[in-house]
């Protein structure tokens, strides 16, 4: 049997690239066990990514972070809530693809171990669902480089992307970003 077999179910998008990562939990009257990475598994699930930074936030109930991408030194990420939850949100922002602006929304819950693989060429972001706040974790495969970051808006209703109804707290920098068709006029990837 494979470590792909023995530790996660992987699941493929309609969007090529993106994958969920659906983590094997050893779990008894404790609690539970999982292996949250072992770079085996993921070069046997299709990605076989050196990771040179990890990265986290925590985010208040109904914060909304992204939508955030890098085109100088583009990142994958490897994204998973290890407490609460979160609408985890990522738009293919490749100009040559055919799905160039269709996203992928995805519910990530720390109590059920997943990772989302968000490859270079997407942009991210997401919203904290219920009434706790949320940890969120992700292995990045290039440094970050502040002069080669861009967004787009998360409220742009081209993306056609189902926030919660409930009004989000919002960052200044994020409520002023470039609506999709902007960014296509100068895209970067």
């Amino acid at each position: 049997m494979s470590s792909k077999e023995l530790t996660m179910k992987v699941t493929e998008f309609k969007i090529q690239g993106p994958k969920l990562l659906q983590l094997k939990a050893f779990a008894d009257q404790r609690g539970f066990f999982v292996e949250r990475y072992k770079k085996q598994a993921f070069v046997d699930a299709g990605i076989p990514y050196d990771f040179v930074q990890d990265n986290f936030s925590t985010s208040r109930s109904a914060a909304h972070r992204g939508i955030h991408y890098q085109y100088d030194r583009p990142q994958g990420k490897l994204v998973t809530a290890t407490r609460g939850q979160v609408l985890d949100v990522i738009v293919d922002l490749r100009k040559s693809s055919p799905t160039c602006g269709e996203h992928i929304a995805v519910e990530i819950d720390g109590a059920e171990p997943k990772w989302l693989w968000v490859p270079a060429g997407f942009a991210h972001g997401f919203f904290v669902l219920g009434n706790d706040s949320a940890d969120v974790f992700y292995k990045v495969d290039n440094y970050y480089n502040a002069q080669g970051e861009g967004g787009i808006l998360w409220s742009d209703t081209a993306l056609k992307i189902p926030w919660p109804s409930r009004d989000p707290i919002v960052s200044e920098k994020d409520g002023a970003l470039p609506k999709l068709a902007e960014y296509l006029k100068d895209s970067k990837f």
